[in-house]
């Protein structure tokens, strides 16, 4: 039997993206209602034509409430849930004291379950929809976590971290058991519902060249898989990265020599590129991935969101949950506006929603599937409420536009704006 619903509200889409010529504002388009069928979106439009086009449909009315895409994180370590927002450390140091013993527990599936589902009752909650995850280098916690997403009928991207040096006893594989291990989850996960299997090299300090030849190796077998990692994420750390690979010409040459780098390539941070870099970045149409909150939190650097966007290059934006201190897209929106203004570059109301959403999306090569609000979409969307406080209501009341009043509670906003959320056409 078929499911019919129709969302009315203020229903944000997207024509194109915000950082294209062209006032930002303009690429954007407001209708009063959403139509979903069996959890995709028939249409938007008019309530009236909404409800001619599905005539026995059941009306959600959310007044005035904005309805758009859900978020679209494009960079997370779920294991690390438990440890968001430890004080103090540089990166080698913070994964050394905080992220690697909480990692060594999740061979543990019973843990690995609990976090599990813990994390993503905490991400629906801040409104995302999607996420893409390291686990650990344990099976488990990638069978916990597509488990989960799976029982609620959530798209979600996800692979084993791999790690062969660098790393405490019980957190190493080998190149071996890295490949062998990858290969039986993306046979067991890849393309099942709604689940996507991503390669999975943390990054090239944790990976000897043999690991880094064997997944390269297992990438050019699945291409079809995503391939996610760091990059250029700390000064110290390109440092690191020098001394292990002397012959490499700069950070990203050590996953290019590898076959590491292609179109479908996912890189955390990539904050202090060389024009190499950034060149062969975007000659593959690889995806680099802005990770805001993190990169204040930890020390690392302020990202060039205006170059390299003007380069042309594919960016998202993410939580990057531990690393970075809060769950929300919302505050990680905050946080690359902050970021914006420190280059001199603040970003508009409306291409911060198309990072979260739409740019997310093009990242993981999913926008035909999420991240906007258009006929033939999957319905994965949030209903925001402009005046979930008395501190945002006050400033929208004052507001001039909609972006006036997005933009208040992208800034000020967190869980309290999240008034619903739909995952596959269906209420969370």
């Amino acid at each position: 039997m078929s499911t019919e619903i129709i969302l009315k509200g203020k229903v944000l889409s997207f024509l194109r993206s915000p950082f294209d010529e062209g006032a930002p504002q303009d690429a954007v388009q407001v209708s009063e209602a959403v139509a979903i069928r069996d959890g995709v979106i028939a249409g938007t439009g008019s309530l009236q034509d909404m409800q001619t086009l599905l005539p026995m449909a059941q009306l959600v009315d959310h007044g005035d409430k904005l309805i758009m895409a859900g978020f679209v994180d494009a960079h997370v370590h779920y294991p690390q849930t438990a440890i968001i927002a430890s004080w103090g450390k540089r990166l080698i140091d913070w994964l050394n004291a905080y992220t690697f013993p909480e990692e060594m527990r999740f061979g543990d599936r019973a843990y690995a379950d609990q976090v599990a589902n813990r994390y993503l009752d905490l991400t629906a909650a801040n409104g995302t929809t999607t996420v893409c995850s390291f686990c650990t280098i344990h099976p488990e916690s990638v069978d916990a976590l597509f488990s989960a997403a799976q029982a609620r009928g959530q798209r979600i991207v996800a692979g084993k971290t791999c790690m062969d040096r660098n790393a405490p006893d019980g957190l190493r594989d080998t190149p071996q058991t890295a490949y062998d291990d990858s290969e039986a989850l993306i046979a067991r996960w890849h393309g099942v519902d709604r689940l996507d299997y991503a390669i999975t090299p943390r990054f090239s300090p944790t990976s000897t060249p043999d690991q880094l030849e064997a997944m390269g190796a297992l990438w050019a077998k699945n291409p079809d898989c995503l391939m996610q990692t760091h990059l250029s994420e700390q000064v110290d750390e390109i440092e690191w990265v020098k001394s292990l690979f002397p012959q490499a010409r700069d950070y990203l040459d050590t996953y290019e020599e590898f076959g590491l780098l292609g179109a479908r390539g996912l890189y955390g941070h990539a904050i202090h590129l060389e024009e190499r870099e950034r060149h062969r970045l975007r000659e593959y149409g690889a995806a680099l991935v802005h990770c805001p909150t993190s990169n204040t939190f930890i020390g690392s650097g302020l990202f060039d969101m205006n170059g390299l966007m003007a380069e042309g290059q594919r960016i998202g934006l993410a939580t990057d949950t531990g690393g970075g201190s809060s769950f929300s897209m919302l505050r990680t929106m905050a946080a690359a506006y902050e970021v914006g203004q420190l280059r001199g570059t603040p970003l508009h109301a409306s291409q911060l929603l198309w990072l979260a959403t739409q740019g997310s999306a093009a990242a993981l090569r999913l926008e035909d599937k999420i991240g906007n609000v258009a006929t033939g979409m999957e319905a994965d969307l949030v209903v925001l409420d402009l005046e979930s406080t008395p501190a945002i209501s006050q400033r929208t009341a004052q507001a001039n536009d909609l972006w006036e009043a997005v933009f208040a509670t992208i800034m000020m906003g967190d869980d309290r704006a999240v008034a619903e959320v739909w995952i596959g056409g269906k209420p969370v």
